[in-house]
């Protein structure tokens, strides 16, 4: 056999090897790399926080890992663990660790679906919040409490609530203070148009008034067909200079939403809620209104009514009046109805 015959066998044989090292390495990369290593059919979401390490997120993953110790593998060649991104992610099944990999190492997230609604007060609001986002309920209440924000954005403490309008958002779970204050913001400035600030001019309210007087009509009722009518006993109320006497507004400022039957002794409470005392509005919203009444509100219905008292079958519904004599006859039967059921407070 001629040297020239030999050399192309080497030839062929370094070839044939290399071919065969190209195959067993591409077996091997899919395998460690490219191959499902979920065990999971379904989606898991992962919660990162700031102060998580490789360990901490390889926890959470390790149960649903097929090949855990390939994962940790490819995490180390891709070098994610010095590159972790906090968030809310969702790994879709049937994946190899490269992918799932890439996805925490580009915080490639899934946006979260913020939602509250019959919320009273703003601790309150921080606490339904924070079980949805990254932020704690401190950090919520320091973030819209924030003294500069407040002041630049012509917010006190106590017109705050009308900011917040209850609805879907969708945000990032991680998001900042700054970054949750400007979801609210935005929201606020859309829903506030150019039509509904007419609205709201046109019946001499500002959009914080509006806030304020639909979050009272919505403790006073639960029958949404009755807003419209009792925004317009307010606005009566209001155009005639009387004392709203609402009874809401008396329960916030003794922070007792239990109370039932007001009493005399409710209404002395010392406090600039307390619209038995105080002419006009209180200073800021009594509960974070709905849409729904803040619509209701700018869709007041024009009558003479000035009072309002509960019917006596404890229907939720309640007995619209024009005249004192009037309101003090269907007061009478209501808390006869309250004695016969022992209702004192």
């Amino acid at each position: 056999m001629s040297k020239k015959i030999k050399k192309i066998q080497g030839f062929i044989l370094v070839g044939l090897f290399c071919v065969l090292l190209m195959a067993l390495s591409a077996g091997f990369y899919w395998q460690m790399a490219l191959k499902n290593n979920l065990s999971s059919t379904e989606k898991i979401s992962l919660k990162i926080y700031p102060q998580d390490d490789f360990e901490s997120v390889y926890a959470q993953l390790k149960d649903y890992l097929l090949r855990p110790n390939h994962f940790v593998r490819v995490a180390h060649w891709m070098k994610y663990d010095q590159h972790i991104k906090s968030g809310y992610y969702v790994i879709k099944p049937q994946q190899g660790n490269k992918a799932i990999v890439r996805q925490l190492a580009q915080g490639l997230q899934q946006p979260v679906k913020l939602r509250f609604n019959n919320i009273r007060t703003l601790p309150q609001l921080a606490g339904v919040l924070s079980k949805q986002i990254m932020l704690d309920s401190t950090q919520i209440m320091d973030a819209i409490c924030d003294t500069a924000f407040l002041r630049a954005q012509g917010w006190t403490y106590e017109t705050l609530p009308a900011l917040f309008l209850p609805n879907t958002y969708e945000v990032w779970w991680n998001m900042s203070p700054e970054r949750f204050r400007q979801v609210f913001t935005k929201a606020y400035a859309a829903f506030w148009n150019e039509d509904r600030l007419k609205k709201a001019s046109d019946k001499g309210l500002t959009p914080v008034e509006v806030a304020i007087i639909a979050s009272i009509i919505e403790e006073e009722t639960n029958a949404k067909d009755e807003w419209p009518i009792v925004a317009g006993i307010y606005m009566n109320r209001l155009r005639r200079g009387m004392y709203l006497q609402a009874c809401p507004t008396v329960k916030f400022a003794l922070n007792d939403f239990s109370i039932k039957r007001v009493l005399k002794e409710h209404t002395e409470v010392d406090s600039p809620y307390n619209t038995y005392k105080h002419l006009g509005l209180p200073p800021g919203p009594v509960r974070i209104p709905s849409i729904a009444s803040l619509e209701a509100v700018l869709k007041a219905e024009k009558h003479n009514y000035l009072y309002m008292c509960a019917k006596d079958d404890f229907s939720g519904r309640h007995y619209f009046s024009t005249n004192l004599r009037q309101h003090n006859e269907y007061a009478r039967r209501y808390h006869q109805a309250l004695n016969r059921k022992r209702i004192y407070k």
